[in-house]
C-alpha cells in the first residue's frame, strides 16, 4: 500500500511529508467497525457498522530529523441495532473532532437514531454507557499508531531524497498543461513589448486560524516562518511596503504594496507560468475573534480558467501548509459549545446552591 500515499520531500530543511487519509480511513475501518455492546438485561444491541465518513487532514512529517504527526478529522459512524420487541434500529454517531492534540476525555460525540421513537431511546442509552468508552480508548491509540506504521518511510537522510515531488513543482504541476494553451499569446503584441492582456476574474478565500492575529501576520511576512510553511527558503523576500519577493523556487514572485499592523497584507501576486507581465492583486485581511483569527484572502485579476488551479494551489500550499506547520488548526464549534455547555451547567449550580443556602 505504500505507493498509494503521496510523499512529498522538502530538500533544504529536510523536511518529509506524508499524506495519510486514505491509510487513516483504512486504520477506522479496520478498529472501529465491530464495536459492539449488548445491555445488561440482554434485549438491547448495538454495533458500528460502517465507517461513513472520514473529511480533514492526516500527515505524518519529518522536521530535522525528529518525525510528528498532525492531523484533524471529522468521522461519521454508522450502527445498527435491536431493541426488545424485536425492532430494527439504525443511525449514526458523529465525532466532530479527531486531532493530534485531542485528549481522550475531550472526544464530542453526536448520536442520532433513524426514525427515532421513545423505544429506541435504549439504544442511545446503551452507545453512551458501552460503546462511547471504547471507542474513546480506539480514538486516543490512533496518534501513536499512526507514528509507529509510517515514520520508517519518511525518515530518510536528505541525499537519499530523489523525488520529484518537491513543493516547488507541485506548485505548478496543473499550470502546465494551461501553458501551452497561452504560449501563443505570452508574446508582444506589438514592436514596442506591451503584454496581451488575459480576461481575468476575481478570487475569494476564508479561513479561520487557532492563533491571534499578530501571530497570523507575522507568518506571512517573517522570513523564518515563510521559510517553515514554504518548506524551503525564499529565493528573495524582501517585507516591507514595496520589497519583492520570490517564493517555491521563484514559482510564486510579487511585491508588496500595503502593509498594515495585524490587520491586512496587500500585494502584487503571480504564477511564474503566467503570461510575463501580469500580476493578480492579492490582499489578506486579517480580523482577529475571540479566540481565533478570520482571514479573508482576495485574488483579483486570475486569468479566466486558472481559478480552480489557483484556489487550489494557495489552499495547499498556504493556508493548509501553515496550519499544519505552525498547529494553527481551528477547534471545530462542536468542540467549543460543549465546552460553553458545560461551564452554563456549572455557572446554574452555583447559581442554585447559593439560593438553596438562603432559603
Amino acid at each position: 500500500m505504500h505507493n498509494s500515499y503521496t510523499l512529498n520531500v522538502f530538500f533544504y530543511r529536510h523536511w518529509v511529508d506524508k499524506n495519510c487519509v486514505e491509510w487513516s480511513k483504512a486504520y477506522f475501518s479496520e478498529n472501529l467497525i465491530g464495536i459492539s455492546a449488548i445491555s445488561d438485561d440482554g434485549k438491547t444491541k448495538a454495533e458500528i457498522s460502517k465507517l461513513s465518513s472520514l473529511t480533514g487532514d492526516v500527515d505524518v512529517s519529518q522536521r530535522k530529523g525528529k518525525v510528528i504527526s498532525l492531523f484533524d478529522v471529522r468521522l461519521v459512524l454508522d450502527y445498527t441495532g435491536s431493541i426488545e420487541n424485536g425492532d430494527s434500529v439504525s443511525g449514526t454517531i458523529s465525532i466532530p473532532e479527531v486531532a493530534y492534540d485531542t485528549d481522550e476525555a475531550e472526544y464530542v460525540f453526536e448520536i442520532s437514531i433513524s426514525s427515532e421513537t421513545a423505544e429506541k431511546q435504549v439504544v442511545r442509552q446503551l452507545i453512551k454507557s458501552k460503546i462511547l468508552p471504547q471507542l474513546r480508548q480506539k480514538l486516543t491509540a490512533f496518534g501513536p499508531d499512526l507514528i509507529r506504521t509510517h515514520s520508517k518511510d519518511i525518515q530518510h537522510p536528505v541525499t537519499e531524497n530523489k523525488s520529484t515531488f518537491t513543493a516547488s513543482n507541485q506548485l505548478v504541476s496543473d499550470q502546465a498543461r494551461i501553458a501551452k494553451a497561452n504560449a501563443s499569446g505570452s508574446s508582444s503584441s506589438s514592436s514596442g513589448g506591451s503584454v496581451t492582456a488575459y480576461n481575468t476574474t476575481t478570487l475569494n478565500l476564508d479561513t479561520v486560524f487557532n492563533a491571534p492575529a499578530s501571530e497570523i501576520y507575522l507568518t506571512f511576512l517573517d522570513p523564518g516562518r515563510v521559510t517553515a510553511w514554504t518548506r524551503s527558503p525564499p529565493v528573495t523576500f524582501s517585507p516591507t511596503e514595496g520589497g519583492e519577493f520570490s517564493l517555491f523556487g521563484g514559482n510564486v514572485t510579487g511585491k508588496f504594496l500595503t502593509l498594515i499592523q495585524d490587520k491586512s497584507i496587500e500585494m502584487l501576486w503571480r504564477l511564474k507560468d503566467w503570461k510575463s507581465g501580469h500580476h493578480a492583486n492579492l490582499k489578506i485581511d486579517i480580523d482577529q475573534g475571540r479566540g481565533e483569527t478570520k482571514a479573508f484572502i482576495t485574488i483579483k485579476g486570475v486569468p479566466i480558467g486558472q481559478e480552480d488551479t489557483t484556489r487550489r494551489n494557495f489552499e495547499e500550499y498556504y493556508i493548509k501548509s501553515i496550519k499544519l506547520t505552525f498547529g494553527y488548526v481551528y477547534k471545530s464549534s462542536a468542540y467549543k459549545n460543549s465546552n460553553i455547555l458545560l461551564g452554563s451547567i456549572c455557572i446554574i449550580v452555583v447559581i442554585l446552591g447559593m439560593v438553596l443556602m438562603r432559603i
